[in-house]
């Protein structure tokens, strides 16, 4: 069996923002890293000066194989032809290597050109967000792995170093998973992006839009990590106070469309998964929401 302490090479195909955070965490682990390959001799060699160690390439290389485990950090629309491409290096050398691809999104199939030529095909997905400014805390992250059985136990080894918690994924349910994320993440961002431009039409700095909204959404956080959701529940819908709802919708005609139907879907979404009486408040909602929209210009 392939373990942590049995595989302490890596090579990253690439080194984007996740290929590097993850490689100089592995580096730092004592991993030894072995190629690292982008689309260019510069970015690679930046990527390598970043994680620590390696041997940069700006091209697909046959030294990709003197690593254990080879990790696969491209974008998802790139894994298949990828997978493709590594499977015509030394056919006969992918026997028992482990390949990891980090997306969210896709399951191991998209590897199966590798899985043909005898790799153990998984993958490893940080729930996590990768700006590329400052290195992202992985300690209690949730990373989300599935595969072969010896694949999902590099993953979760590798996840277990750095701090997370491994979670098996079925990998014909991995979309849901990652569109769970999306929603808090990237969805979530645009959400507290819109309250802040709400602020800055009633005439609050960019500045003072931040420090009214940040601490509310941290103490929600707190509250429903602490309490739960339904304790957590604040707001008018949870008091049954339709007028304010009303109200806001007509505020937010001045806003974009986009604003609007956000509102009136997060409120009706707010109803089916907080409220105890979902029926009754969805209905509610609805006799006060049903006319109060209307195009921006």
């Amino acid at each position: 069996m392939l373990t942590l302490r049995m595989s302490r090479s890596v090579s990253i195909v690439g080194a984007g923002r996740l290929g590097r955070s993850l490689g100089r965490r592995l580096h730092r682990l004592g991993w030894r890293v072995g190629a690292v390959i982008t689309r260019s001799d510069a970015t690679s060699q930046n990527a390598v000066r970043f994680v620590g160690s390696g041997k940069p390439h700006g091209s697909l290389t046959r030294e990709i194989l003197h690593a254990d485990v080879i990790l696969l950090t491209v974008p998802d629309g790139a894994l298949a032809g990828l997978a493709r491409s590594l499977a015509r290096i030394e056919p006969k050398e992918w026997a028992g290597k482990v390949v990891l691809h980090t997306s969210g999104a896709l399951d191991r199939a998209v590897l199966q050109p590798l899985a043909k030529r005898g790799a153990v095909t998984g993958s490893l997905h940080p729930m996590q967000t990768f700006s590329g400014h400052g290195d992202p805390k992985l300690a209690g992250v949730v990373f989300g792995v599935e595969g072969d059985p010896k694949a999902i136990r590099v993953a979760a080894s590798i996840a277990t170093a750095l701090g997370g918690i491994p979670v098996t994924v079925d990998g014909k349910k991995k979309i849901s998973y990652h569109a769970a994320a999306v929603l808090v993440a990237g969805l979530g961002l645009a959400l507290a992006e819109g309250a802040t431009q709400v602020l800055l039409s009633v005439g609050f700095t960019r500045r003072r839009a931040h420090q009214a909204l940040l601490p509310l959404m941290r103490e929600m956080l707190q509250n429903f990590e602490l309490q739960g959701p339904h304790a957590a529940w604040t707001g008018p819908i949870s008091r049954a106070d339709y007028g304010t709802v009303a109200l806001h919708a007509k505020a937010l005609r001045t806003q974009s469309l986009e604003l609007q139907e956000t509102y009136q879907a997060l409120a009706r979404l707010s109803a089916r998964v907080l409220s105890k009486k979902y029926g009754a408040t969805l209905k509610d909602l609805n006799r006060v929401l049903g006319k109060s929209r209307r195009k921006s210009k």
